[in-house]
């Protein structure tokens, strides 16, 4: 493919880049799909991606690291990816993705919405060249809501307790989201809780700040009562025609990190 300009779409098995694999893949027929996969992916993640393949007749290229999460836990002696130190979108994510694309250039196409201040980063190599559809043509959240409805695509199955794609157990979920992977994948919950525990020299880390996973269940009625309320709250102020807009609410709510864009749109 040397001397073509590639045109690349990175899916997270979340609801923004499936949008866009909706709105592009009629217009660029030359569109190379992929899915950077850390082998730490919740199955409902394959599934919707198995969904958007099988509904649109597209090919999707899984991309993994050359090593796996345990090994480079190790070379980070341990210490488990925070919003502050991302190894794992760097070493599971970006690395991958250079090494597929390598010296070709390339137009990568990113599913952040006008509705969003923010830039998406997928690479610092100057030959992709990153560009935003959604931003082209002012399409917001509501719309790619209509898009994945309208499609028959729909949302993933995790959208009924979660609103982010990533890892089973990604740093950047609410806490209201641990407590409900705990009761929708309690072995996954029990292996996030392992990587906690397990650590010979005696260091403590943790997932989310302040607290172990094990201390956050504890509270787990008092984090569903509080999300339900704050749910009911928003259903009742706005307008929705998607219940999912609100779920999406009342969960950036309780946050103010800014998820990793190559694993979460």
């Amino acid at each position: 493919m040397m001397g073509q300009v590639r045109h690349i779409l990175g899916l997270s098995g979340g609801k923004d880049s499936t949008a866009l694999a909706i709105l592009l893949h009629k217009e660029i027929p030359e569109m190379e799909y992929f899915f950077c996969d850390t082998g730490k992916e919740l199955q409902e993640t394959y599934d919707y991606l198995d969904r958007l393949k099988a509904r649109l007749g597209i090919k999707i290229t899984y991309l993994e690291s050359e090593r796996g999460f345990d090994h480079w836990l190790d070379v980070y002696g341990g210490v488990l990816p925070s919003p502050k130190m991302r190894w794992c979108t760097v070493q599971m994510k970006i690395k991958p993705l250079e090494k597929w694309v390598g010296d070709d250039e390339a137009i990568s196409y990113v599913g952040i919405r006008a509705d969003e201040n923010r830039d998406g980063y997928i690479s610092t190599k100057p030959n992709i060249k990153p560009v935003f559809p959604f931003k082209e043509r002012g399409l917001v959240k509501e719309d790619i809501l209509r898009l994945l409805d309208e499609s028959g695509i729909g949302l993933p199955d995790y959208y009924r307790w979660r609103s982010r794609s990533g890892c089973f157990f990604c740093f950047f979920q609410r806490k209201y989201e641990w407590v409900m992977l705990a009761e929708e994948h309690p072995d996954l919950f029990a292996e996030a809780v392992r990587y906690e525990q397990e650590h010979s020299d005696g260091r403590t880390y943790t997932w989310t700040q302040g607290e172990t996973l094990l201390e956050l269940l504890e509270r787990k009625d008092e984090i569903i009562t509080d999300h339900k309320r704050m749910l009911t709250i928003e259903q009742k102020r706005a307008d929705l025609k998607f219940l999912a807009q609100a779920l999406d609410t009342v969960l950036d709510s309780q946050d103010e990190n800014v998820p990793c864009f190559a694993c979460h749109l």
